[in-house]
C-alpha cells in the first residue's frame, strides 16, 4: 500500500511539474526580450500554395531588384531639412512642419513638393500634422488657407459631427491640391480632464464619443484619398510630454481595454492606413520598453486588434526615448519591436544604425522585406505607385 502512495506522488510531482513547464514556456514566450526575438513576418508577403495575386507577384519582383540600402530607406519618414539629401538617402516619407510652409504662397509649395517627388525614385509618402487647433501647420498659413482649421472639440461644440467630416473633407481638398498625401490624424487619445497635457489635441469626449469620432474621420480621408495616421497608441492618457521626459503609464490594463483602444479599433475597422506608437511605458502592458519599442504591445496591435497596416514610431528624437537609449539603438529597438516605418528627424544617424544591424545580423533582410511589403502595398492601394493588372 505504500509503495503504491507513491508511486502516485511521484506520477502527480511529475505532472504537475510538466504542466508548470509548458506555463512558463508559454508566458516566456510570450514576453521574449526585444533583443533576443526573431520575428516572423505578419502581413507581409502572403504564403500560400496557391498561385499569388498579379499585385503580390508586382510587389515581390519590386523588392527583388532593390538594393539593401534602398529598403532601409523605405523604413524612413523623415522630417524635412531642405535639402536634397533625404532624396540621396532614398526615404519613404517626408513630413512637412509648420517652418516648411511659413511665408510660402500655393505654388511655391506645390513646386516643393513636386521637386520632391520628381526627384525620388519611389514615390513618397508626403505628410503633415494638420490636427488643426493648437497643432495646425498649414492653416496658420493665411496665404494657403483664408482662416485656420479649428481643432475638433471647437468643431463638434459648433456643428457636431456634421461639421466635422465637413472640416475634414475640407483640409483633404487643400492637401491633395498641394500634393500631399498624408495627414498624421486624427488624434485617438481618449481625454476629458483640461489639465492632461494631450487634452486640448484631442475630441475631449469619452471613449465611445472618442471612437464615433475617429470612425467618420478616418473614412472621410479614405474616401478622399488622404492617407491616414491613428495617434498615439495604445493611448496617451494623462501621461508628461515625451518631447521632454519619458512617460510612465500605471493605469490599469482593464483602462485601456475598455476606454483608450476603442477609438483605434474604430479606425482599424473605418481602415485606418497608420497607426502611431506613443513613447510612454504602458506598465500594464510591459514594463521593460516604451510602447514605441515594446514587441508585446506591437504583438497585441497586429494579432489581437488585427491591424495589418503600417507601424510608425513617433518621432525618435524625442528626448523620453533618446535619454534612455540615445538615437541609434532607440532606432534599432523600435525596428526590431515591429515598427515598419520610423519617424525621424535625426534620419542620417538612425538610417547608419538600421544599416549597421543588418551588417551584424541583429536585423535580417526577412524582416526588412516585411515591413517593405506593407509599405510598398500602401502606395500601390492609393495610387502612389502605378500598377497595371
Amino acid at each position: 500500500m505504500k509503495k503504491l502512495l507513491v508511486i502516485i506522488l511521484v506520477s502527480l510531482i511529475i505532472v504537475m511539474s510538466i504542466i508548470a513547464y509548458e506555463i512558463f514556456i508559454s508566458l516566456d514566450d510570450h514576453k521574449t526580450s526585444i533583443n533576443n526575438q526573431d520575428p516572423t513576418p505578419v502581413s507581409g508577403p502572403p504564403e500560400t500554395t496557391e498561385p499569388a495575386d498579379p499585385k503580390t507577384v508586382f510587389i515581390k519582383e519590386m523588392i527583388d531588384e532593390m538594393s539593401i540600402d534602398e529598403k532601409i530607406g523605405q523604413l524612413f519618414y523623415v522630417r524635412y531639412d531642405g535639402t536634397d539629401d533625404v532624396i540621396d538617402e532614398r526615404v519613404g516619407g517626408i513630413i512637412l512642419f509648420g517652418n516648411d510652409f511659413k511665408n510660402k504662397d500655393f505654388d511655391e509649395v506645390v513646386t516643393m513638393i513636386s521637386d520632391l517627388q520628381n526627384n525620388s525614385k519611389i514615390p513618397l509618402f508626403i505628410g503633415t500634422d494638420e490636427e488643426g487647433g493648437i497643432v495646425d501647420r498649414i492653416g496658420s498659413n493665411d496665404r494657403l488657407t483664408p482662416s485656420p482649421f479649428l481643432s475638433p472639440q471647437t468643431l463638434f461644440e459648433e456643428g457636431g459631427m456634421e461639421m466635422i467630416i465637413e472640416d475634414t473633407g475640407r483640409k483633404d481638398e487643400l492637401l491633395k491640391s498641394l500634393g500631399i498625401n498624408m495627414n498624421f490624424a486624427p488624434v485617438a487619445d481618449v481625454s476629458t480632464d483640461p489639465d492632461d497635457y494631450i487634452f486640448e489635441r484631442t475630441f475631449g469626449q469619452d471613449a465611445k464619443k472618442t471612437a464615433e469620432y475617429v470612425y467618420n474621420v478616418v473614412k472621410t480621408m479614405k474616401d478622399d484619398g488622404i492617407y491616414s495616421c491613428l495617434k498615439h497608441f495604445p493611448g496617451y492618457g494623462n501621461n508628461t510630454d515625451t518631447h521632454a521626459a519619458i512617460g510612465h503609464d500605471t493605469r490599469p490594463l482593464n483602462t485601456f481595454l475598455q476606454e483608450d483602444l476603442l477609438p483605434f479599433k474604430a479606425g482599424i475597422e473605418a481602415g485606418a492606413d497608420f497607426i502611431l506608437v506613443s513613447h510612454n511605458i504602458i506598465e500594464s502592458m510591459d514594463d521593460r520598453y516604451p510602447a514605441s519599442l515594446s514587441d508585446i504591445i506591437h504583438d497585441y496591435l497586429r494579432n489581437d486588434l488585427g491591424f495589418d497596416g503600417i507601424i510608425i514610431t513617433d518621432d525618435l528624437v524625442m528626448k523620453g526615448i533618446t535619454d534612455l537609449y540615445g538615437a541609434k539603438e532607440a532606432a534599432v529597438l523600435a525596428f526590431m519591436a515591429g515598427n515598419d516605418m520610423l519617424l525621424a528627424t535625426d534620419y542620417k544617424t538612425q538610417i547608419s544604425a538600421i544599416s549597421e544591424a543588418f551588417d551584424e545580423g541583429r536585423i535580417s533582410e526577412e524582416m526588412i522585406d516585411a515591413s517593405l511589403y506593407r509599405i510598398l502595398k500602401a502606395k500601390i492601394d492609393n495610387g502612389l505607385i502605378t500598377y497595371e493588372k
